[in-house]
């Protein structure tokens, strides 16, 4: 195991005074608390989505505005990957783990005294916060306290924590808001006891790596070296359309159900959200190593099959070729997303992968954002069903643009 370097200056302590003991649970029971603590922090960041049409109810603000709420959580991750990407590797785990679990304190506390749009948006960006804190420094906990041999099963831990949450979040306030009562409210107290527990579970974890510094905040400039940049474009336009599906579904689903299908039902809702993150995990767990090579492909034509159901699904007003374009497009972010960034860490110099994996995911945050409020902003303009439609073409021309690319790439080779 790890030592823990002693930082008296850092903490303030005179020298020579002993460092109070703290009580710590063991290396084994503490990976787990790690995957509950991830689990429960990303449920917090998809659990307003049912809910949105209920604000837009009580508000009254128009579904750009809802878009606008949704892309706030960009916003925060965004910030959180530039200002603290490499924060952990500095002050530790641990004490990078738990500011994470205080913005997600902070985001429900927001949305519980949320009677005004600033008071959403400050909390969709408290949750990016928490969000962009966790998914890497939450993974690379896990990987520190596996056994040196279970590398792998770590990361597939921390891949069932990170898209289990977002699919559990939805579909956990869904079913709260259309069976119990308050439904604005008792969705985020119950998160509120589940960050409690988390945060005691954190709280008592031993620290798995060397504490080599103080904390400093610095900028982590987005760069992707030059021999990696043919297979960066290629990764990242899949993944940008992937992962605007997944906005499109998170921030607009509960709309295409409420006002074209006319299932206002939040429970519906969060099912049909929750479906999407659970085939994306799906995807990544079971589908790409046995692909290889044509993972990234597939995951490109699954996109495609996807947005084609989608069409079909919002032309028709049909319920069942929605799900099925949740499920389709589902797989197929998972799996081009999952061998994208498989594609960049194979290629990318060892000494800087993390730098552009951390490029990778400022693409993808801004795809899950920016082409959603395009969304907002056609619906105002010529109708919500439209506006769906001309995603759903232009998810797919993104799509056919990665496949041609993709093609090029391997005649070059």
């Amino acid at each position: 195991m790890r030592t823990r370097t002693r930082l008296t200056a850092t903490l303030g302590r005179p020298p020579g005074s002993k460092r109070p003991r703290r009580p710590a649970v063991p290396r084994g029971a503490t990976f787990w608390l790690v995957a509950l603590a991830f689990a429960v922090t990303m449920l917090g960041t998809t659990l307003p989505t049912p809910l949105y049409t209920l604000y837009q109810h009580r508000l009254g603000f128009s579904t750009l505005m809802s878009t606008v709420i949704f892309a706030a959580y960009a916003v925060g991750v965004l910030t959180a990957l530039v200002l603290f990407g490499r924060v952990s590797d500095v002050i530790g785990r641990r004490r990078s783990l738990l500011p994470g679990l205080v913005f997600a304190i902070l985001s429900a506390l927001m949305f519980l005294a949320a009677d005004s749009l600033p008071l959403l948006i400050t909390g969709r960006v408290l949750s990016g916060l928490s969000a962009g804190i966790f998914t890497g420094t939450a993974t690379a906990t896990l990987v520190d306290l596996a056994d040196e041999d279970a590398g792998e099963r770590a990361t597939l831990v921390a891949t069932v924590a990170n898209m289990g949450g977002l699919g559990a979040g939805p579909l956990l306030s869904g079913l709260l808001a259309q069976f119990a009562p308050a439904p604005l409210r008792l969705p985020f107290e119950v998160h509120l006891g589940m960050l409690a527990v988390a945060a005691a579970g954190v709280w008592l974890m031993p620290e798995p790596v060397e504490v080599t510094g103080r904390l400093r905040l610095c900028l982590t400039r987005p760069r992707v070296p030059e021999q990696v940049r043919a297979t960066f474009l290629r990764a990242s336009i899949a993944g940008f359309a992937g992962f605007s599906v997944l906005g499109l579904f998170t921030a607009v689903a509960p709309s295409f159900l409420g006002k074209l299908l006319h299932l206002p039902d939040p429970a519906l809702s969060g099912s049909v959200v929750c479906t999407v993150f659970a085939a994306s995990a799906i995807g990544q767990i079971t589908l790409v190593r046995p692909l290889g090579r044509a993972a990234l492909p597939a995951g490109c034509g699954l996109l495609i099959a996807g947005m084609a159901l989608l069409i079909a699904g919002l032309a028709a007003g049909s319920l069942v070729l929605l799900l099925g374009a949740a499920v389709t497009a589902g797989l197929g972010q998972g799996v081009s997303f999952r061998a994208g960034l498989a594609a960049i860490n194979a290629e990318a110099p060892s000494g800087q992968r993390a730098e552009v994996a951390s490029t990778y995911f400022t693409v993808l945050y801004v795809a899950i954002s920016v082409p959603v409020v395009g969304v907002g902003l056609a619906a105002d303009a010529v109708g919500l069903r439209t506006a769906g439609i001309s995603f759903g073409v232009a998810v797919t021309l993104l799509a056919i643009s990665a496949l041609v690319a993709l093609r090029r790439g391997r005649r070059e080779h």
